[in-house]
């Protein structure tokens, strides 16, 4: 496990290297003028360098829970637990939302060129009442937790 350890080390200097060099090349060659080519590449490197760490870390993420999932059932059973109620709090987001267009100025730009329709006005206000039922709860649980704590 100790040679695992030094890999993992050894990965992680190269990769804070990499974006060291990719964020100094970046501030080496800043230019207030639009026509230069070069900024829009720096730009351009940086943007799919976090793009690549982020897909690596949000795989080695789920592959360490699933890993994790495998190897304790007790943890199986509570992650399915947390994905059903997910799945629940996304249900009663949807079936609360409503598909009717807001109206606001501008609106009629984004129904023109096709960006809003009524779907996509559907999922935004299911995001929305999702990000409010799930606030609700964190409130709720910390009130309580809170509460409880006072009592023993």
């Amino acid at each position: 496990m100790e040679k695992l350890g030094k890999i993992v080390t050894i990965i992680l200097w190269v990769l804070l290297i990499v974006s060291a060099v990719l964020v100094v090349s970046l501030m080496v060659n800043i230019s207030e003028n639009e026509a230069d080519a070069t900024m829009g590449g720096w730009i351009n490197s940086n943007l799919i360098w976090a793009y690549i760490l982020m897909a690596v870390g949000a795989g080695i993420a789920v592959l360490s829970g699933i890993f994790h999932m495998a190897t304790d059932m007790q943890a199986a059973k509570k992650g399915l637990i947390s994905i059903v109620f997910l799945v629940a709090v996304a249900l009663v987001s949807y079936l609360l939302a409503s598909d009717a267009i807001p109206q606001f100025a501008g609106v009629q730009k984004f129904i023109n060129d096709g960006t809003l329709t009524p779907n996509v006005a559907k999922l935004v206000d299911t995001g929305l009442f999702a990000t409010y039922i799930l606030l609700g709860i964190a409130i709720l649980s910390i009130v309580a937790s809170s509460v409880t704590r006072i009592f023993k």
